[in-house]
């Protein structure tokens, strides 16, 4: 067992080649994973000792933010590349444009992994760090596939501005809601683009369900299992799943955890079946709480803002003045008063005062974590945020 680091696979991918050819199990880190030496190497001793061939394991955060290593089956993992390269209809598909972290498992099974199991051309860039660099890989990109997170889609208006890639022919969208409010520029960009909306985790390695964007107009709608993947959810509408493909363990604070193959996994997410077998995701965990006695249900109201606001609008959790769980509003880039009013009137018109924010604030522009999500544990502590209105309680 042995440690693979990010940057020399950014230096050489086929150091990952290599990798995923030796029997020997890796894990692969990020360069900057803000966890000990110390706390990876316990991790690594506790895994058994057939776990020590035939897996890898990838660090992650998931929903609470604490550090956790999740353990997959490499071969679990090529099933699950080939039932993607069915289920996403990418026969016709000859190379993928990577623009995010390949230590995000998203990135690191849907594009790394299906490129080598499909035998397919990846082209390799670094993302919206170098825009311009990314943007001339998508215009002379033929038959590609493109995987972004929902947060990305602002950054494609940012960055990109006139252009048209009529070169990618799939582009896939996970980690975090899909940007349904969105989808009408991105079909502008990406016109020959069949668009998929993917939902999984870490934990599931990384996919649960998907759906072409096209079978409904709605953002939480994540779609269908696929073949070999149960859900189900409990009393408080918590989803939970059974899959073929998942990982098999994982390790955290509290140590070392093996995962049956009759055992039923959180996703950490909120959720409900719908009709004809499809799935609605209802919030995060974390997402979901009660202010003052009533549910508040965070991706309801984002749904709302987007109405009215087409930057890039996210949540982050604080508690009022009286000690209640309540919520901060973060815009970006900073709004006029003219768009904060028509925000506050959404507000006014579609929900009770229980469900407004405690403040309205921006910032110039997000930070973001390696896997391009909204870096919002660093959002919340940050000073430099304009505050636009306040809530009087």
């Amino acid at each position: 067992m042995y440690i693979l680091h990010e940057n020399d696979v950014w230096n050489d991918i086929r150091h990952l080649d290599d990798a995923w050819d030796r029997p020997d199990t890796f894990v692969f880190l990020p360069d900057k994973s803000g966890v000990s030496s110390e706390w990876i190497l316990d991790a690594m001793q506790s895994f058994p000792e057939h776990l020590h061939q035939g897996h890898f394991a990838l660090l992650t955060s998931g929903s609470t933010g604490q550090p956790k290593i999740v353990i997959g089956a490499k071969a679990r993992s090529e099933n699950l590349a080939r039932t993607l390269h069915l289920i996403q209809d990418s026969e016709p598909v000859d190379e993928a444009v990577l623009m995010l972290p390949l230590i995000y498992c998203y990135a690191f099974v849907n594009q790394w992994l299906w490129s080598r199991v499909m035998k397919r051309k990846l082209l390799v860039t670094r993302g919206f760090k170098e825009s311009s660099s990314a943007m001339k890989t998508l215009l002379s990109s033929i038959n590609s596939m493109l995987c972004l997170v929902g947060a990305q889609s602002t950054l494609i208006k940012q960055n990109f501005g006139d252009n048209v890639f009529p070169g990618v022919i799939r582009l896939h969208f996970a980690g975090g809601q899909f940007p349904q409010h969105d989808i009408d520029s991105i079909r502008r960009y990406f016109p020959n683009a069949q668009i998929f909306n993917n939902y999984g985790c870490a934990e599931a390695m990384p996919r649960l369900t998907i759906r072409r964007a096209e079978e409904s107009s709605e953002g939480p709608n994540i779609g269908k299992p696929l073949p070999g993947i149960k859900l189900k959810t409990d009393e408080c509408g918590r989803i939970f799943f059974q899959s073929i493909y998942s990982s098999v363990a994982y390790y955290d604070d509290y140590g070392y955890h093996a995962i049956g193959t009759d055992d039923w996994i959180p996703s950490g997410d909120l959720g409900e079946e719908i009709e004809d077998g499809y799935w609605r995701i209802t919030g995060r965990a974390n997402e979901v709480f009660k202010r003052y006695g009533v549910k508040i249900a965070l991706p309801t109201l984002l749904r709302a803002i987007h109405s009215k606001w087409h930057g890039q609008a996210v949540f982050y959790r604080e508690k009022d003045p009286m000690g209640e769980d309540g919520h901060v509003l973060v815009l970006s880039p900073e709004p006029t008063n003219d768009d904060t009013r028509s925000i506050l009137q959404a507000f006014r018109k579609n929900f009770p005062r229980t469900h407004w924010p405690i403040r309205l604030e921006s910032v110039k522009s997000f930070t973001t974590l390696p896997n391009g999500k909204i870096d919002v544990m660093k959002l919340s502590r940050e000073e430099e945020k304009n505050v636009h209105w306040r809530l009087r309680i």
